[in-house]
């Protein structure tokens, strides 16, 4: 048997990560408090330190997430701030969202990989993680990524494709984000749908819109293909999407500076989640994967540092159904401690 040689990422303190309780366990973690939560207690909104509310999930929630969808911070080393409207141009107003410096790339990476390790516990062993980064960090995170779950569970790399304003700059414009998944536990079979993209305008024109049935020669090499009278319900999706960045005026904007549209979240909580599975969000941000886990029927446990984040999904979740514990406060422009 031929002997292998596991290829790792390497910084001095790197082993917090998984620390001396066990891997997201904390003997200090305590039951969170909701800020948010709706009528029936299926959706639920945390405001504190996520790696601490993850912990104090563990007692009740261990194995029991089917998707967890994580968009942190990019790396910026800038604070990000929300936009709030006015009655003109004139009149908008930013107050600090988030806090996205840090001292070293190593820092950013023991902070991102201590969630994870966390978020790895309450996943179910049919579940599912979805790290959302971009080009500058992802290949970063996906070597601790494969430490963290195993590159045996790396499931797939989605690259999120996009248009927007170009820049001036002496390089190719960068028009993709990077949608990292890994699976719980790769001898399980996951939860799993999938979805169809159109038929290109060339097979429609040559075949139509039903599905298309290979006939095989005496051989067994392929002749020729014939069509069925039963619809085709299009391609199975690729791996990369094309889905537009939200318009300044769409009705779904809310200002909050990384605002992912409803449709990229949409598409993934269709493909690796049910109706009734469990969808976490330790990043929380604007809610749109809360908002969009409340419309498809999906339970959901959200959860931010942010004070104008939570006062912001709070009102858009608010829109859907009347909650059943008072709002957290208001949208104080306060930022998160530099981490």
């Amino acid at each position: 048997m031929r002997e292998t040689r596991d290829v790792t990422l390497l910084w001095e303190g790197k082993e917090r990560i998984f620390g001396a309780e066990g891997p997201g366990l904390s003997k200090t973690a305590v039951a969170p408090k909701a800020a948010y939560c709706t009528d029936d207690r299926s959706g639920q909104l945390f405001f504190g330190d996520n790696l601490t509310i993850l912990r104090g999930l563990a007692s009740k929630f261990r194995e029991s997430v089917t998707l967890a969808y994580l968009d942190p911070p990019f790396l910026t080393n800038r604070v990000h701030h929300a936009k709030k409207k006015g009655k003109t141009l004139d009149d908008r107003t930013e107050l600090p969202a988030f806090d996205d410096r840090w001292t070293d790339r190593a820092a950013y990476l023991e902070a991102l990989g201590t969630r994870l390790v966390a978020v790895r516990e309450l996943l179910s062993p049919e579940g599912s993680v979805v790290v959302h980064v971009d080009p500058k960090t992802s290949h970063y995170v996906k070597v601790l990524c494969d430490e963290i779950f195993g590159d045996e569970c790396f499931a797939s790399e989605i690259v999120w494709r996009y248009r927007r304003w170009p820049s001036k700059t002496p390089n190719f414009q960068r028009v993709h984000d990077v949608l990292l998944r890994y699976r719980k536990d790769a001898r399980e079979t996951p939860r799993w749908n999938t979805l169809y993209e159109p038929l290109a305008a060339s097979t429609v024109a040559t075949w139509g819109v039903n599905k298309q049935r290979a006939v095989y020669a005496e051989s067994g090499r392929r002749a020729r293909s014939s069509t069925t009278p039963e619809a085709t319900a299009g391609v199975p999706m690729g791996d990369v999407w094309d889905i537009g960045v939200i318009a300044p005026v769409a009705r779904e904007r809310t200002g909050y500076p990384s605002q992912k549209p409803e449709a990229l979240l949409e598409r993934l909580l269709r493909s690796l989640s049910d109706p009734g599975d469990l969808v976490l969000d330790p990043y929380a941000g604007s809610g749109t994967t809360l908002s969009v886990a409340a419309r498809l029927g999906r339970p959901f446990i959200g959860i931010d540092a942010s004070e104008v984040a939570i006062a912001t999904a709070q009102r858009r979740l608010s829109a859907l159904e009347t909650p059943s514990v008072p709002a957290y406060g208001s949208a104080v422009p306060s930022v998160s401690p530099a981490r």
